[in-house]
């Protein structure tokens, strides 16, 4: 079984770059990536309430995945004895927790900028109680009126805040490139922030579908890829820095994933040596329902790691 630590602080006599260690590791046996189940796969099915978190957990385990990602909204409560019973579940059907997903925004101000950043806290808490070894955070929604230059400074301060907090607990802070309007929104924004914040406890979780110009992101229209953008020359910038992998799947009716390229895709995720762990995320509800869905994705994403010996 996989086990996780906190990440060692980088010292000035390291002689070697984490992209050159990358390209050492992809030089070495095929990695064995492990997939887990986002529990946002669900998404409808939970907020109609027919599923639980705890019945979403007994579906990754039957569908013979490694581990599962937890969203916060989807914890019925945050009570010792609760989140005793989900990692007990976990335990018991062979499953890693990979980290829960919160939902902040640094782009507020005031009162409501510490609510997000309190809100980033508390989850930390609760994973460093649960041994879950990450939380999800996003960047900033820029306010109207506002540039994302203005505007960077904040996240900036807001995020080290985080990142320090995560670091004394022993939680990594993991930036999702979540893009609905939200920096950062390409590659270059994502290695900046990381550079900026500059904290080991501050890691990059690389989604494929939400890089500015995919066809998943809800600027423009939805469903077309916007090649002025480049998405995929964004997954290829942040990968190296990639600790886990959200593999979003959008169209999955017929049993290959139609909007996103998995052909360009996975060559770039195993060239840099990517070794973690790889979430299946569906947000293709408007297709197609979620029990039909997820096992088609589940079987999908397991044919692209064989047939790129990941």
């Amino acid at each position: 079984m996989r086990t996780c630590r906190g990440p060692a602080r980088r010292t000035q006599s390291s002689d070697r770059s984490p992209t050159q260690q990358r390209e050492q590791q992809s030089n070495r046996e095929p990695s064995m990536i492990k997939l887990s189940l986002q529990s946002l796969c669900y998404r409808d099915t939970f907020n109609a309430g027919k599923i639980t978190m705890l019945e979403i957990i007994d579906k990754a385990a039957e569908y013979r995945m490694d581990g599962v990602d937890l969203h916060f909204t989807h914890f019925a409560s945050i009570d010792d004895d609760y989140l005793e019973e989900v990692k007990q579940a976990c335990l018991k059907r062979g499953l890693h927790m990979c980290y829960i997903g919160v939902s902040n925004n640094f782009g507020k101000t005031g009162a409501e900028l510490r609510e997000q950043i309190d809100l980033m806290k508390k989850w930390i808490d609760v994973a460093a109680r649960m041994g879950i070894p990450m939380v999800r955070t996003f960047g900033s929604w820029v306010p109207d009126g506002e540039s994302d230059e203005s505007a960077w400074p904040r996240l900036v301060e807001s995020t080290k805040e985080v990142a320090e907090y995560g670091e004394s607990k022993g939680v990594v802070v993991g930036l999702h490139n979540h893009n609905h309007g939200c920096i950062p929104a390409t590659g270059d924004q994502v290695i900046r922030l990381l550079d900026d914040v500059d904290n080991p406890y501050y890691s990059h979780i690389l989604d494929t579908g939400q890089y500015l110009g995919s066809p998943g992101v809800s600027l423009g229209e939805r469903g077309k890829e916007d090649p002025e953008w480049n998405f995929y020359g964004s997954i290829e910038t942040s990968a190296p820095r990639a600790v886990h992998v959200r593999a979003k799947i959008y169209r999955i009716a017929s049993g290959e994933e139609a909007w996103l390229d998995y052909d360009r895709i996975m060559p770039i995720i195993k060239n840099v040596g990517f070794n973690g762990w790889m979430s299946i995320v569906f947000e293709g509800q408007d297709e197609l329902d979620e029990p039909t869905a997820v096992p088609l994705a589940n079987s999908f994403m397991r044919s692209m790691l064989a047939r790129y010996e990941m």
